[in-house]
C-alpha cells in the first residue's frame, strides 16, 4: 500500500500488515512500490517480513507504482483551466505500457455547458471521458462504479480535484486538497508521496501532482500510433511511413486542413514527435 521509513505497509487477510525486508532485499537494494504484489511472513499480529516480491504486469515511473489497471487523468474545467498539453502527454505515456486512459473532468459545477466541444472531440476520438463535480456530485457514482475490483492510478496537475475527487469517493478520508495559486494559476501540491487507499471495492492511488512530464522513451514512428485520430486517414498517405511532419500529400495534413483533426492536437504531435527526434539525435 505505502512505503514509510523503511517499513512496508502491505494488505492481507482484509487487513494493513507492518512489513520489514528479509536481508537478501536489502544486499539486492531492490526497489518496493506501491502496487507491487508480495508474499509476507507474520510474526505477530500486526508485523510481518516480505518473503518474496511477484514479477511486475507493468509499473509507471511517475507516479511510481506497479501492476496498474487503469489510469484516471483528472483535469479540471476551470480553476485551472486544462493544460491539453500535458493530458496528451499523459495519453501517451499510459497508452506506451499497454493502459487504457479514462479522462476524467472535474469542477464541471463550475463551466456552463455540459460537455464542451474539446471534451466531445476527444470522446469522438475514441478516449472515454466523463464530467464529474465533487460539489455536486455529478458523475461520482459512474467513478465510483470504475474502481470496483481495479488498482486504479488518478494523475492530474496540481489542483485538479484529485484528491477532492476521493474525498467525495470515500466520506471521511479528509486527505488534504489545496487551493489554485490567484497568481500562476496552478494547484500547489497538497499530496506528497505515492500510496494506494482502499475506496469501496477498489484500491487507489492519490499521486502527486506535477505540471510537466517527459515523454517516455520511443522510436519516432511510434509516436502517431498513439494519436487514435491519424489511424483512419494515415492508410491514404502517400508513404506507409509517413510521419504527417514535411512529407507530401499527407492524408493526415489533409484532415486537419478540414477540421477533422483538432489543431492543438496536430500541434501537440508535432511538438512531442520533435522532443522524440532530438533525444534520438542526442544518443
Amino acid at each position: 500500500m505505502k512505503g514509510y521509513a523503511g517499513f512496508y505497509y502491505v494488505y492481507a487477510d482484509d487487513r494493513v500488515w507492518e512489513c520489514s525486508l528479509r536481508g537478501r532485499f536489502r544486499v539486492k537494494k531492490q526497489d518496493f512500490i506501491p502496487g507491487d504484489k508480495v508474499m509476507i511472513l507474520p510474526e505477530t499480529e500486526e508485523k510481518a517480513t516480505i518473503e518474496k516480491v511477484l514479477e511486475r504486469k507493468n509499473s509507471l515511473l511517475r507516479p511510481n507504482i506497479a501492476n496498474i489497471d487503469q489510469v484516471l487523468l483528472i483535469f479540471a474545467r476551470k480553476k485551472p483551466d486544462p493544460d491539453y498539453n500535458l493530458l496528451d502527454r499523459l495519453l501517451v505515456q499510459v497508452s506506451k505500457i499497454g493502459i487504457d486512459p479514462y479522462i476524467i473532468f472535474t469542477k464541471s459545477d463550475l463551466v456552463e455547458d455540459s460537455i464542451g466541444p474539446v471534451i466531445e472531440y476527444y470522446q469522438a476520438t475514441g478516449y472515454k471521458a466523463l464530467n464529474v463535480s465533487n460539489k455536486t456530485c455529478q458523475g461520482i457514482d459512474r467513478v465510483a462504479d470504475l474502481l470496483k475490483g481495479h488498482i486504479t492510478v488518478l494523475a492530474g496537475p496540481s489542483g485538479s480535484g484529485k484528491s477532492s475527487l476521493l474525498n467525495s469517493l470515500k466520506p471521511g478520508s479528509e486527505l488534504k486538497t489545496g487551493k489554485v495559486s490567484e497568481k500562476i494559476g496552478r494547484g500547489r501540491h497538497t499530496t506528497r508521496h505515492v500510496e494506494l487507499i482502499s475506496v469501496g471495492r477498489g484500491l487507489v492511488a492519490d499521486t502527486p501532482g506535477f505540471s510537466a512530464l517527459n515523454l517516455p522513451e520511443m522510436k519516432r514512428e511510434e509516436l502517431k500510433g498513439y494519436f487514435l485520430e491519424f489511424e483512419e486517414y494515415s492508410y491514404n498517405c502517400r508513404f506507409k511511413s509517413c510521419l504527417h511532419d514535411k512529407e507530401p500529400d499527407c492524408a493526415v495534413k489533409e484532415a486537419l486542413a478540414k477540421d477533422q483533426i483538432l489543431v492543438s492536437r496536430y500541434e501537440h504531435y508535432i511538438q512531442f514527435l520533435h522532443e522524440v527526434m532530438e533525444r534520438a539525435r542526442k544518443y
